[in-house]
């Protein structure tokens, strides 16, 4: 109950539906039960009157209200006295999965037990040379910090420079200054919604997300908008800057999250253009705008556009502030951050964070340092094995699975597959039964969407792609097969 959309707003997420009489109020029924399903219509939206649909559909007004009725005695449309008519998912909808698990420090890469396959969590091996070479580096420089008390609010200025370096390299202007060094991106996050979201204050998350994000929501107290993500013929994600900036206007959220680059988990990449038209409807209704780039560097075809925040060239009360790590680029393990934008909301970032979390780690700071220097050498064979295992992974699902589909990512980690039915909360208990831990689809939005969708990785060797495509076969033709299990955290 947080957006609504107009006649013609709802004509873009529906397309073209024509016809009147029974088949006309089916086809309209079915297409938004599907919108709902795979969250391109997000649950909790106002929808146009039955007159201003018709009119917006060029149909008589006896089957929209016809196709109103059906989603309301089926679940999915919700009439609320003297507020009008909301998108809502049938009773019984699975909205809250339950953590029964995380990885232990003595499970290997593959596993995180013997003969378990984790395709829950999309997070690449360390480059085991790379990672001990900048831990001996940093070993060596430490006696240099040493004669110093050893807290930093804002980060080492060695590290914040890199930093800095790093983000102009890649056509973000930055000085050191306007760098923060945090535990890791999820930890930037927290620290952002801390310093600047109440309780009650809503936040925009795209539909689908990153799972921790829709948490982080509800730690804040906070009200999730869900902006739904669109796809072209080929299933890749658009962003629909016009209903973006909708919703900005109605909800007036506390800050916008967006994964703009190899989005989680669909894989989508925000053009140049979008960018562009994003920053300005935020900057037109006062909404900061938090941006997650912890993927860009993971580029497989084509190099990605600059950051979002360059963009933001106009001082403001809108301000864009980008979230990175090496979790991703390097490895999950370095638990090192960073949060850059404007100095003054920086500043109020860290005077929220000093009462619990004063400084990063020195060592893991200058670890850090020394990888990012090397990490334009690392990059190339770890896109180089990324994209043989993406390549690998689509086609062993198009030989085992061929009802399955998924859009060729051009980077990031994972594939976000269409199962071609609401059987992903099923597929996750049986999957789990022959070995494999996933993460079902409505981990990835608000209010039960996404159950025809799922997350498979390509971090793990082709071998092991292999046994775990096999073993989801067995799954899917077994669904209704033993006792259920729980569904896994998702990194």
């Amino acid at each position: 109950m947080e957006s609504q959309l107009n006649g013609t707003a709802f004509v873009r997420h529906l397309g073209t539906v024509s016809g009147d009489g029974r088949a006309g109020y089916a086809a309209l029924a079915d297409r938004v039960r599907t919108l709902l399903s795979d969250g391109r219509l997000a649950v909790g939206t106002r929808v146009p009157s039955e007159r201003e649909l018709a009119t917006a559909l060029g149909i008589g007004r006896g089957t929209v209200a016809a196709a109103y009725e059906q989603l309301r005695e089926t679940g999915h449309l919700a009439r609320r006295r003297g507020s009008g008519t909301w998108t809502a998912l049938p009773s019984g909808t699975s909205t809250t999965p339950v953590v029964p698990f995380a990885p232990t420090s003595g499970a290997g890469p593959s596993e995180i037990a013997p003969g378990v396959i984790d395709l829950a969590h999309a997070a690449p091996a360390a480059p085991v040379d790379a990672v001990a070479a900048a831990g001996q580096e940093a070993l060596a420089a430490l006696p240099d910090h040493l004669v110093g008390p050893g807290y930093d609010l804002l980060g080492l200025p060695v590290l914040r420079a890199v930093i800095a370096e790093r983000l102009t390299g890649q056509g973000l202007p930055t000085a050191p200054d306007e760098v923060m060094v945090t535990a890791g991106s999820q930890h930037a996050h927290a620290l952002v919604v801390r310093a600047l979201v109440r309780p009650g204050d809503r936040m925009l998350l795209e539909q689908p997300t990153y799972p921790n994000a829709i948490d982080l929501v509800r730690h804040a107290s906070a009200r999730p908008v869900p902006m739904a993500l669109d796809r072209d013929a080929l299933g890749r994600t658009r962003w629909d800057v016009a209903g973006f900036a909708a919703i900005l206007r109605e909800s007036a959220p506390a800050l916008a999250y967006l994964v703009p680059d190899h989005h989680n988990p669909t894989g989508g990449v925000m053009d140049a253009e979008t960018r562009g038209a994003v920053v300005a409807a935020a900057r037109r209704h006062g909404v900061p705008l938090v941006i997650d780039d912890c993927l860009r560097d993971l580029w497989l075809d084509d190099p990605v556009p600059p950051p979002v925040g360059a963009w933001a060239t106009v001082p403001g009360e809108a301000p864009v502030l980008t979230l990175g790590s090496l979790s991703k680029t390097v490895w999950g393990g370095v638990r090192i951050g960073w949060l850059r934008g404007p100095r003054a909301v920086l500043r109020r970032v860290a005077t929220s964070r000093a009462s619990d979390d004063i400084a990063s780690p020195v060592l893991e700071q200058l670890v850090a340092a020394s990888l990012l220097r090397r990490v334009d050498d690392l990059l190339p064979e770890r896109r180089a094995t990324m994209r043989e295992r993406r390549d690998h992974l689509l086609g062993a699902l198009a030989r085992v699975l061929p009802d399955w589909s998924a859009p060729r990512p051009t980077g990031g980690l994972s594939l976000w597959v269409d199962l071609g039915a609401a059987r992903s909360s099923a597929l996750v208990e049986a999957a789990a039964r022959q070995g494999v831990h996933l993460a079902a689809g409505p981990r990835f939005g608000t209010g039960g969407a996404f159950e025809g969708f799922v997350r498979v990785p390509y971090t793990h060797p082709v071998d092991v792609i292999d046994d775990a495509v096999a073993r989801l076969a067995t799954a899917w033709e077994t669904l209704d097969a033993g006792a259920p299990a729980m569904l896994s955290p998702v990194v």
